[in-house]
């Protein structure tokens, strides 16, 4: 059951070799240096895991290679799709593999509560028990669900065991969910962890998210959880501008990338294309944030 998961779920990147192939290799030492650094599960084939880049074989390789190597730990696979019928075959390809669940968004173009309601009845009924994620993030879908469709899918769908909040603000939404009663279900937050103090102030089960050090997520969620208030937002806020640099859409991933490559946890910072490269001046910017973080770390050691 997804609904009692809690903790930091990382939005996994999706490596590449330098001809922009998928990089199975970089799969194995990226799953362990997120473990390493108190990744509860994992979450692939996202939107900033490059997923929707993907062949429908790639994407199976992909999420396959992440179950394997998660020792034991949920992964939830991505499997929103225009497609009814092809998010229907990803979802159950995901399963067969041993993945925990799937995320799924609506599609654009959605812009009544009748048509939202009508199209997840007809993709619960065509995928059944299969538990899920529901994902609010109207930054990429153009798709706005309020807080009463939310609890109504809760409540018609027992497929839905967690959400995935992002709509922006989200303080209030989450606020908003949480005293809407009915089911309780986990809710997960993204938008890059850029609120995640506040976020868990407000009664989250934890980060959604990405970033090159999930070692803060992670660190973040067990202060709080552990009644460190103050220390959870002393640590966030150490990362902060790294953190910040991070969130620019695709170009923040780029810089994601790198840095995980800088750190070991990839061979190739390749980003498939259409996506951003890097220049000189990135690359400058992202030394002074690098050596930024380890002076303030060290001095706080």
């Amino acid at each position: 059951m997804l609904s009692a998961i809690k903790g930091s779920f990382i939005i996994a990147q999706t490596p590449f070799d330098e001809r922009g192939a998928v990089d199975l290799a970089s799969i194995d030492s990226l799953t362990e240096f997120y473990l390493g650094h108190g990744a509860d599960g994992f979450v692939v084939l996202g939107v900033s895991g490059e997923g929707g880049k993907l062949t429908p074989e790639e994407a199976q390789q992909v999420s396959g290679r992440f179950i394997a190597r998660a020792q034991g730990k949920p992964v939830i696979v991505g499997v929103s799709n225009p497609s009814t019928a092809q998010l229907a075959l990803l979802a159950k390809q995901a399963m067969d593999q041993g993945a925990s669940g799937v995320m799924i968004a609506p599609p654009g173009g959605l812009r009544t509560e009748v048509e939202l309601l009508g199209y997840f009845a007809t993709v619960f009924g065509m995928i059944g028990d299969v538990p899920t994620v529901l994902q609010d993030f109207p930054g990429s879908t153009g798709v706005w669900m309020s807080v009463p469709s939310i609890l109504k899918l809760v409540e018609s769908h027992a497929q839905i065991q967690v959400v995935k909040e992002e709509d922006l603000p989200s303080l209030e939404k989450i606020t908003q969910l949480r005293a809407g009663g009915g089911r309780r279900v986990a809710i997960l937050t993204g938008n890059n962890g850029l609120y995640l103090p506040q976020e868990m102030g407000r009664g989250i089960d934890g980060p959604m998210a990405g970033f090159s050090h999930p070692e803060m997520l992670s660190g973040v969620y067990r202060l709080f959880t552990q009644g460190r208030e103050d220390e959870a937002h002393d640590l966030f806020d150490r990362y902060l501008p790294l953190l910040n640099y991070e969130a620019q859409g695709f170009w923040g991933v780029a810089a994601r990338k790198e840095v995980m490559r800088r750190r070991g946890a990839i061979r190739h910072a390749t980003m498939r294309m259409p996506g951003p490269k890097l220049s000189a001046i990135h690359m400058g910017e992202i030394d002074r944030l690098l050596r930024n973080l380890e002076r303030t770390l060290a001095a706080r050691r």
